[in-house]
Parts: structure tokens; sequence; C-alpha cells
């Protein structure tokens, strides 16, 4: 059983960033291919970037590319989701997952779930 533990979150005005980190309690997690989607009020889940194992390759929804990377540390066990130029559009609760395999980009695919952390950015 993998436990996702998230931080970083907070409140910044709209062309700042943020580095978010997801802390992972599986050792073996260079074996987890690992992504972060998020949610605002009244919307669904939607995928924000997947980074896969081993070699990390990386994949970004549309809306966050060039803005936001994915990045790993597997000694650390740690994903991070560095994000710049936020939009007030970003504003959302912000979660890891985790996966064995190859990266995937629907929530069904990721069994493993963070808590989540709050994004909010202000215009």
């Amino acid at each position: 059983q993998v436990q996702l533990v998230e931080s970083g979150g907070g409140l910044v005005q709209a062309g700042g960033s943020l580095r978010l980190s997801c802390a992972a309690s599986e050792r073996t997690l260079i074996t987890y291919s690992m992504a972060w989607f998020r949610q605002a009020p009244g919307k669904e889940r939607e995928f924000v970037a997947a980074i896969s194992w081993g070699a990390g390759s990386t994949y970004y929804a549309d809306s966050v590319k060039g803005r936001f990377t994915i990045s790993r540390d597997n000694a650390k066990n740690t994903v991070y989701l560095q994000m710049n130029s936020l939009k007030p559009d970003d504003t959302a609760v912000y979660y890891c997952a985790a996966r064995v395999g190859a990266r995937r980009r629907t929530t069904q695919d990721y069994p493993y779930w963070g808590q989540g952390t709050q994004v909010t950015v202000s215009s």
C-alpha cells in the first residue's frame, strides 16, 4: 500500500510560482509512474502532468504545458510539480497519484492517491 502526502500549496498572485511536493511511503517508488491531477469547485478531477517510472518521461495537459514541470527524486521518494506563470484558472485542489507501470492520464488508472493540497491563485 503506497501512501502519498502532498505539500506546498497556498495562495499566490497571478503570474507567481509554487512548487508542490508529493512524498511517498513506498521505498521502491522508482517502479511507479506518478501523476498530478487537480479538481476545481464544481468540476471533475482533471489530469495535469505525469512522469513515468525508470527513465522519467513526462506528459502534460495542454492547459499547463510550458508553465508546469513535473519531476521526481527517487532517492527521496518524492515527486514535484513546479508551477510558474500561475493563472486564476489554476485554482484547485491538487492531488498526487501513483500506479505501477506506464504513465496514464485518467483517474481510473491510478489506485493510490494523496489527500490533496489547495492552490489558490488571485487575480
